[in-house]
Order: structure tokens, then sequence, then C-alpha cells
């Protein structure tokens, strides 16, 4: 599987993983519908579920090649270089990107995931009772999940390794976005934010030879918090993708009409004409962020007035179904060369 790639898709697939890390980061959007839509939704879940007690026992018996090999090593490290770079480059551009032109920014993810939802179901034939019923309790699902009032703040360490789990589900699990559910949890800015903050001044206090930071008592807070959740984040994401790998074998019309309605009701996350609600402290005050950023607390959905701006709004979300759509000819254009 490893030997047969290009130079050319090896590079795709760090711009992949570029696409993905971004999709994470952006509250209401997935990565997993990034890996469904680009085609390597099913080899990303594969390789995941290879990480089990047979490559353990490879790992630590030293025999690294074989371990690397085992669990198609090269596709992930490709993949999660192209997710790190993103998170230090492309999420930054994203980030002003949407405190600058929010609007335009959801309308785009806003036309992806249409398009997505459309990639999805035109090869889908095989629609019967269990498979609508699938489809309608996934998109209830996902537009309940988005309407649900945020949780506060908790930093318990047991809560934090749950967190985890649940949020990197959005890299699993396309349409249900793992850091819209941070903010439901109530710890989006702590784990997110606030501690890899944390990790950011620890490595340049270290490389500075400063040591002062072992006496900082929220400083290693923090830092234990990002561990526990960085553990539960790879517990998380090696436990779905062996359940998810079963479900996909002997369950896979259902599964695939349960990600279409998730995807469905995630529109509800994305939907562009929406007000940012903050969260206020005690006094009424707007709250911020370690960074001093506003502390984003639910959006305020409301129907556009037909202005220039919307036409432009709607201009973006035809520009995301095209992305997606010229994705999907790539894709096909690929895999005809190859055959």
């Amino acid at each position: 599987m490893q030997s047969k790639r290009t130079l050319k898709d090896r590079l795709f697939l760090v711009i992949k993983g570029l696409a993905m890390g971004a999709a994470n980061k952006v509250p209401g959007v997935s990565g997993g519908v990034v890996a469904f839509v680009a085609g390597f939704y099913e080899e990303f879940i594969y390789s995941l579920q290879r990480v089990n007690k047979t490559a353990l026992k490879l790992l630590f018996s030293g025999r690294f090649k074989s371990f690397y090999r085992y669990i198609n090593g090269k596709f992930l490290s490709l993949l999660f270089f192209g997710m790190v770079v993103s998170y230090f480059s492309i999420s930054k551009i994203l980030d002003y990107l949407i405190a600058n032109h929010e609007l335009y920014v959801w309308s785009l993810f806003f036309g992806m995931i249409l398009g997505s939802i459309y990639y999805i179901s035109k090869d889908f034939n095989n629609w019967h009772k269990k498979t609508i019923l699938a489809l309608i309790i996934g998109a209830a699902l996902g537009l309940s999940i988005s309407f649900l009032d945020p949780a506060t703040e908790n930093d318990n360490l047991f809560f934090v390794f749950i967190c985890g789990i649940i949020s990197v589900s959005g890299m699993t699990l396309p349409g249900f976005s793992g850091s819209f559910i941070l903010i439901l949890l109530g710890n989006y800015v702590l784990l997110l934010v606030d501690s890899v903050n944390a990790l950011y001044d620890t490595v340049f206090d270290v490389f500075r030879g400063n040591f002062e930071f072992i006496h900082n008592a929220t400083r290693i807070r923090m830092l234990k918090v990002l561990s526990v959740f960085t553990l539960g984040s790879i517990t998380g994401l090696v436990t779905f993708s062996h359940v998810l790998n079963y479900i996909l074998k002997h369950y896979k019309n259902i599964t695939l009409a349960t990600i279409m309605g998730f995807i469905i009701g995630s529109l509800g996350v994305v939907w562009p004409w929406k007000k940012t609600i903050y969260k206020t402290n005690t006094y009424g005050l707007l709250a911020t962020d370690s960074t001093g950023k506003q502390i984003i607390a639910d959006y305020q959905r409301f129907l556009p007035e037909l202005n220039s701006q919307t036409y432009i709004a709607i201009a973006y979300i035809g520009l995301g179904i095209l992305i997606v759509l010229g994705l999907d000819w790539y894709g096909q254009r690929t895999r005809q060369q190859k055959t």
C-alpha cells in the first residue's frame, strides 16, 4: 500500500492533512468530512485500527521497520505531518479570516458540506427502511447537538480525559465537530487555547534555559491538563478507529447513511448567517481567554436580508460546492490513470 505512492501522491496527502487539520480546529467543521470527500477515509480508519496488540509487540521488541509497515506508517506520518503544520500555519490564517471575513468563511464551509452530502449520496443506492431511519437519526443528533447550551469550564483531569476522547471524534466521524463539542462541554478555551499556550511558553523557556516554570503551579497544572487531554485524544482516536472499522465491515450501508445524517445535521452549526454570543463574567463584562480573545459561548442564527453581502456569501457557498466537486473529479481521474 505504501510503496505504490508516487511523490505527487505523497505531496497531496500532506495537503490533505493540512486541510484536515484546519477543519478540525474550526468549531462546526469536521476533519472527517475532508477525509471522506478526499477519498482516504477508509484507509485512515484502517491504518489507525492497526495500532493494536500486534503493533505494540513489534514496537516494544525493537522491530521498528516492521511496526512502521504494519501500521501503514508512511500514510499516517505524511497525514499527521500535514495536520501539525496546519495547526501552526494554515489554521492561524483561518483564525484571521474568521475574525475578519466570518460570513464568507462560514459560507464557504457551508457550501463544502453541501457538496460533501452530494458526494457521499450520489453513489449510495441502498436506501431501505433501516438506512432511511439511520439517516434521520444521524441528522437529528447532528442538528440537536448544534442547539445545545454550552457548559461551564471544568479542569478535572478525568473530565479532561473524556473531553480528549470525545473531541477527537471529529477526525474519525464525518459531520461530528470535535471543536464544537469542546465548546458545548465548556472546555474549548482551556484545552485548545490556554493549555496550548502554556506548552508554547514552556518550550520557549526551555530553549532559553529558563526552568523557573517548574515552580509555577498554574503552568504545571496547564501542562498536566494538556498531557491528559492528549492521552484521551490518542485513546479516542485508536478506540473509535477500531469500532468504526468493525461497523464499516459489518454494517457499511447503515454506517454511511448515519454519517450522511450527521453531515446534514452539521449544517446547523456552520449556517453562515449567525451572530456570535460571547461569554460574560459575573459583572456582566465580556470574558477573555489567556490571549485576550473573547470567549465564544454560542451562536444566534437568523435568515439573511437580500443585499450585496448576502449575494457574495451565496457565491462563496457555490464556490464551496465546486471545490468538493473538483476534488471528486480529481479523485476519479487519478483512479482512472492508475487502472
